[in-house]
C-alpha cells in the first residue's frame, strides 16, 4: 500500500509540473502513464489477495 501511495504522489507531482511549466508536456504524459500503471498494479494485487 505504501508503494501505491508513493507512486500516486509522484504521478500527481509530475502531472502538476507538466501542466504548469511551459514545454513540459512530456512530464504530463509520463504522469498519466505512471498513474495508469499504478492503478493496474493495485487492481492486480487486490485480485491476487482475494
Amino acid at each position: 500500500m505504501v508503494l501505491f501511495l508513493l507512486v500516486l504522489v509522484v504521478a500527481v507531482v509530475l502531472g502538476v509540473v507538466g501542466a504548469v511549466v511551459d514545454g513540459m508536456l512530456l512530464l504530463l504524459a509520463i504522469a498519466v502513464l505512471l498513474l495508469i500503471a499504478d492503478v493496474v498494479y493495485f487492481a492486480v494485487r487486490s485480485a491476487v489477495n482475494r
